[in-house]
């Protein structure tokens, strides 16, 4: 058993680890000052500990707060910190950005939730609405031992697992490789292509195509394509599609867009989303 103290326990996914964390075995401290989340510990029945208060007690330290504000946090956190603590950041940003204040005595754990996947074997109709996980949905994580001995691994990845329940695999990763997963590929690539298909279907509703049907047609393909570039089915793209899908690229993307996962670009884009701002270029 540890006593965990979450830091930013009232936020949006403070709220979901601390409902989750509560059930376990451990001492769980919850720090909120945001009215607003204080509120929503309150809904919970669950009672605010003062900052230092935790700072002091606590095992395990987990940053559940925008990236923006850890490395100030972390600087009123890590200090009093005991010696062999863990803190536990629930995304590479910070860590990876360099925000984090040294400290050679205690151990850093990054970790970050899949998501309930796409494909997935739900029945539970409130798990198949679950779609950011950690309440009903199954899903994986990504961890992370960023500083500390090797055994802490387990120790950081045994809280994770709790916090984000249920949770199916758990993928061991470097900080490096996290970043990469997020924002690099997750975000830059990936969110962004998924916005560019949503203003494609307005485009068609524009053009005259009734919103229902077009908004049925592509998540139904969207469903097909996944099964066939995952290799969940054995179905290749016709030949008309992959026609489509070249002559597609040529329009919407740069010839050089892979540049995202440069390590400067990685590094850039982390460094934007610390300081909160746009790296348009």
């Amino acid at each position: 058993m540890k006593t965990i103290a979450i830091f930013g326990a009232g936020g949006k996914m403070g709220c979901r680890i601390s409902d989750n964390l509560r059930k376990t075995a451990h001492e769980i401290r919850y720090v909120e000052i945001s009215p607003a989340g204080l509120d929503r510990l309150r809904e919970r029945g669950l009672q605010p500990t003062p900052h230092q208060e935790a700072v002091t007690v606590a095992d395990v330290a987990i940053l559940a707060l925008p990236d923006a504000l850890i490395g100030k946090v972390a600087r009123t956190i890590v200090p009093g910190l005991r010696a062999g603590a863990m803190v536990i950041c629930l995304d590479p940003a910070a860590p990876y950005g360099g925000d984090l204040p040294e400290r050679s005595d205690i151990s850093y754990f990054v970790t970050h939730p899949c998501h309930p996947p796409v494909v997935n074997d739900e029945s539970d109709p409130e798990a198949r609405k679950d779609f950011f996980g950690a309440i009903r949905a199954k899903q994986n994580i990504v961890c992370a031992l960023m500083q500390g001995p090797e055994a802490d691994y387990a120790v950081g990845e045994s809280v994770c697992r709790e916090m984000f329940a249920p949770v199916m695999k758990s993928h061991r990763v470097t900080v490096e490789q996290m970043a990469i997963l997020e924002p690099a590929l997750s975000e830059t690539v990936v969110a962004t292509c998924m916005v560019v298909i949503k203003e494609a279907i307005d485009e068609a509703v524009k053009r005259g195509v009734p919103a229902e049907a077009a908004r049925d047609f592509i998540l139904g393909h969207i469903n097909v394509d996944i099964g066939i570039l995952f290799g969940f089915v054995g179905s290749p793209f016709s030949d008309g599609a992959l026609l489509a899908i070249e002559r597609g690229k040529k329009y919407l993307l740069q010839p050089d867009w892979k540049k995202v996962f440069e390590p400067e670009n990685v590094l850039g884009e982390i460094k934007a989303i610390i300081s909160a701002t746009s790296t348009s270029r």
